[in-house]
């Protein structure tokens, strides 16, 4: 309360009524509490009341009455009547705040028929000023009296002209609208707390677009470009869904006349978005759900832009400040919060409730048109999971919504199902491996023998096995999902599932009846069909069967086509996505660059030629001729019988030696991605110089490049960058780069310091200084300066030659050195500065300071000042700013110590380091000075 600047007695004699109000409420609102410590805890109180009420008596007026509204009356003279233009926006949002709530307790306490005019009159000139200083983030727009600076910045003012053209903006509502954003919430009714955060939030969004566009333009007019570019980037999401559905954008619509002013009405599509986005509170993780909203809003927008009709949905343009949020928000949110409470703590199956992802996913396809507009509350959308609704289709039937697409069902199954392609691709590899192995000499070149080349092509018989599998799996994995798949997304595993099954059955047949010489099993597949010619027809099957891969590689080759392929909307593109891939709307068109391919591909292509030629060579071709001589033996009985009954070959043992190599087959892939990761990781970590930086010495050595490359690569660059004289100093553009720079590594090691990565002393060592113009040098972090002024001492104490330009080379040859002492002598100036009071003592500073500068622009310093004596001066400045930096425990020691400290700086400057008479000279400029000002007197 002190910031009131009325006496603290007082006001509590005017609090004290209240005081008494408040406890009479509090009773009547509980005064059935009969425990018996609230009886002692309010006779308490009752008697600590009366006992203030005695103590303090009443000094402004007679009465409670008037002493309250006098303590009114002067709170508001003394800090709001003549303070509008004198005090900041936000000190006097404080003030009317602070008045606001006296007044209301001056209504509670005082009766109407006794508050006199003079107190009604302030608090009408409170309530109505009151609204200039509403709460703000950064953009204080409603300020008066003193505007800050930020508000008179040219892109500024152009983005709120721009927001504030309303004049052809039809309006039912009496009160008049200020911009945009209130003309959308007086007809969606968004809350105001959310207009005024948008309207911040969109001012500064069009003036950053716009003085990055402009560059050094003129900023008075906002362009349409800006708008156009600031439309894009917000509606970016709701244009590839209205694509992604076959609708008509609202951007797009042929509803809009040719006559509208477009920058208007893109600026009102942004701010609709805006306002939607800031009152969805979680439904913002269902960035579909706000697209359809958006779309829905915005055609109820134009309607009443160019049919300057009621609304679609049948309201009256004015409503109330929540109905957006009650009317579309609310709903929403209860199907959120009541599938959240279905998690039960996160014990709960996946498959029982529904997620963000879940819910959002109804948005995807254009079914969820069949919600309305205003929304249908009966909608399946809104039915939960608990809630059934029976039908006349059969007794008693029971309909349940359930997740819309993607259910979990845990099982060991997603191992195969989720590698699939690589699974597959290894075990292709492996057969064809040990078929080359297996036949003559195991030459990797026996692979051109027509008899290895008929062996191998049956590897395209167990692709389409593995494929079967792999389509089932996806079937019953997926199978809790059906009751919400859509029918074309149901005809698709279906057709999958029958055309696995139809390549597997028919490459086998094919297969099989091209084997010479048949026997068995293999010889009643190969009667089947006639007098085919096997081996021509499974050849062709073998082509057509490939044709789906062969253009899968080609799509995955050409990212740009794929990307195109999967964000069009035209038939065949959509069928031949349809049947790669699920539809899905997330991730689509998602694809690297055709560069950034190459080298992911290269990179596995030596990887895999590496692990499969070590594999074929190590693993498998040395284990092929023991296991034919194995297979060769004869075994008249087996002792385990139990496992291999009635067998005369060794199987037993060919498992247990081919088991362990299959097993280390499948899984030194990870071995070899660790050496191959590990060998081009460190190439690319040598060309890009990572890990250089190893002792402080080789940090100290680079961290002057820091800043120009800070501000080279990642701050952005106008288009148009004002021509700069060729003469133009380079320590202009030094400290320009570290004021940008400083900016981001200060956050940085603050965050460093908030996490406790790094200690407060660390933390002040690593801070760059913000660079002020008072300081001639460039202002380096502490560890950059470290012990450079105890190593300049040293060099000045032990100076023996007689002129200034060698000592000043040794010094300046040193580029953080020379930074350390200039910084330093301007540093302590200024402290010395702000501490003394006295304008004599101040004098006395400024004449030496007058005279360090003079001599050494002079060349006269070393004439003048003694350099031996610096040690002992810099002895009594460190104990000076220790002093200065030590706890306050006694004022008056603390303020002797300081003195004292001080006087011995000033004796030691004087008469030890100044080697002329330093009295007669400080005497004869403080003289001089004070004549010269008329200021003799005050100098005796």
């Amino acid at each position: 309360m002190p910031t009131l600047e009325v006496s603290f007695t007082h006001f509590m004699q005017s609090h004290i009524p209240s005081r008494f109000l408040a406890y009479e409420k509090a009773y009547r609102m509980d005064n059935k509490s009969s425990g018996r410590g609230v009886r002692q805890f309010m006779t308490y109180l009752q008697h600590r009341l009366e006992k203030e009420k005695e103590m303090t008596k009443p000094r402004l007026a007679q009465n409670d009455a008037k002493e309250i509204q006098k303590f009114y009356q002067i709170f508001y003279e003394r800090n709001i009547k003549d303070n509008i233009y004198l005090k900041k926006p936000e000190e006097m949002a404080k003030l009317y705040q602070i008045a606001t709530v006296l007044y209301e307790v001056l209504k509670n306490v005082v009766p109407g028929s006794k508050i006199e005019p003079k107190t009604q009159h302030y608090a009408r000139d409170v309530e109505e000023n009151k609204k200039q200083y509403e709460p703000y983030n950064i953009l204080p727009l409603y300020a008066v009296g003193i505007k800050p600076t930020i508000i008179e910045i040219p892109e500024i003012q152009a983005a709120l002209r721009a927001i504030r053209t309303t004049d052809n903006l039809p309006s039912d509502s009496e009160k008049s609208v200020n911009d945009i954003l209130e003309w959308l919430s007086s007809i969606f009714g968004f809350q105001k707390g959310n207009v005024a955060n948008q309207r911040e939030h969109l001012v500064l969004l069009l003036a950053n677009i716009h003085r990055r566009l402009k560059g050094v333009e003129d900023y008075e007019q906002l362009g349409s470009q800006t708008v156009k570019h600031l439309l894009d980037i917000t509606l970016k999401n709701y244009v590839s869904w209205c694509h992604y559905l076959h609708r008509t954008s609202i951007i797009d619509s042929n509803k809009v006349p040719p006559s509208a002013d477009r920058q208007q009405l893109h600026l009102l599509y942004i701010g609709l978005y805006l306002l939607i986005w800031g009152e969805a509170s979680n439904i913002r993780f269902m960035p579909e759900c706000l697209c359809y909203i958006f779309h829905n809003m915005a055609k109820e927008m134009l309607e009443t832009l160019f049919r300057n009709v009621q609304s679609v949905s049948g309201g009256k343009n004015q409503v109330g400040e929540e109905a957006f949020l009650c009317d579309v928000i609310s709903p929403i949110f209860d199907v959120l919060l009541k599938e959240a409470r279905r998690n039960q703590g996160g014990n709960a199956s996946h498959a029982s409730w529904r997620n963000y992802d879940d819910l959002n996913e109804y948005f995807w396809s254009d079914k969820c048109f069949k919600l309305g507009w205003p929304m249908n509350r009966k909608s399946d959308f809104f039915i939960h999971s608990d809630e059934s609704s029976r039908h006349h289709v059969g007794r008693n039937q029971v309909v349940k919504k359930t997740k819309t697409n993607f259910v979990e069902v845990r099982s060991f199954l997603h191992l195969y199902r989720s590698f699939d392609r690589m699974w597959i691709f290894l075990i292709l590899v492996l057969q064809a491996m040990i078929i080359v192995a297996w036949h003559g000499d195991g030459s990797i070149f026996g692979i051109l023998d027509e008899a290895v080349i008929k062996n191998i092509s049956s590897i395209f018989i167990t692709y389409a096995i593995l494929n079967f599998i792999q389509v089932s799996l996806d079937i019953i994995l997926s199978l809790n999902a059906w009751r919400s798949l859509k029918p074309t997304q149901i005809r698709r595993c279906i057709f999958k599932f029958v055309v696995a099954a139809f390549w597997m059955v028919t490459l086998s047949i094919c297969y099989l009846r091209s084997v010479p010489n048949p026997t068995g099993f293999v010889k009643f597949f190969s009667t089947l069909g006639g007098n085919w010619r096997g081996q021509i027809l499974y050849n062709y099957l073998i082509a057509i069967y490939l044709i789906p891969n062969l253009l899968a590689a080609l799509l995955f080759l050409l990212p740009p086509i794929r990307r195109h392929m999967e964000s069009s909307n035209r038939r065949i593109p959509t069928l031949i996505m349809w049947w790669a891939q699920p539809k899905l709307y997330v991730g689509r068109g998602m694809h690297e660059d055709i560069l950034s391919l190459f080298k992911y591909t290269l990179f596995w292509i030596v990887l895999l030629i590496s692990k499969f030629a070590f594999s074929f060579y190590v693993e498998i071709l040395p284990l092929v001729k023991p296991t034919k001589l194995i297979m060769k033996m004869h075994v008249s009985s087996y002792e385990w019988h139990e496992f291999f009954p009635n067998m005369t070959h060794n199987i037993g043992v060919v498992i247990s030696i081919w088991a362990p190599i299959v097993m280390v087959y499948f899984m030194d892939t990870q071995i070899w991605y660790t050496i191959y990761a590990t060998i081009i990781g460190g190439i690319y970590g040598a060309l890009s110089h990572l890990g250089e930086i190893r002792t402080l010495g080789m940090l100290r050595s680079r961290f002057k490049s820091v800043p120009s490359a800070f501000c080279e690569r990642l701050m952005p660059v106008q288009k148009k960058e004002p021509k700069r004289d060729h003469v133009e100093d380079d320590l202009l553009v030094t400290r320009k780069n570290i004021a940008k720079f400083s900016l981001v590594w200060n956050e940085f090691i603050f965050s460093m310091r908030m996490e406790d990565l790094i200690s407060n002393s660390e933390r002040d060592l690593l801070l760059v200084p913000y660079t002020t113009s008072d300081v001639p040098v460039v202002q380096w972090p502490l560890f950059m300066l470290a012990s450079k002024i105890p190593i300049a001492l040293d060099m000045a104490s032990d100076f023996r030659g007689k002129e200034d330009g060698d000592l000043f080379q040794k010094i300046i040859g040193d580029d953080y050195m020379r930074s350390a002492v200039m910084e330093c002598y301007q540093t302590l100036k200024e402290i010395l500065f702000e501490l003394i009071d006295d304008d004599r003592d101040k004098m006395i500073i400024q004449c030496i300071c007058h005279e360090i500068e003079t001599s050494i622009q002079q060349r006269m310093f070393l004439n003048k000042f003694r350099m031996s004596e610096l040690p002992s001066l810099n002895d009594k400045l460190v104990k000076f700013l220790d002093n200065l930096l030590a706890d306050n425990v006694d004022d008056e020691k603390y303020t002797s110590q300081i003195i004292n400290v001080f006087q011995d700086v000033m004796e030691i400057i004087i008469q030890d380091v100044m080697i002329y008479n330093g009295h007669e000279y400080v005497f004869y400029f403080v003289l001089n000075t004070t004549l010269l000002y008329g200021k003799q007197q005050d100098f005796y």
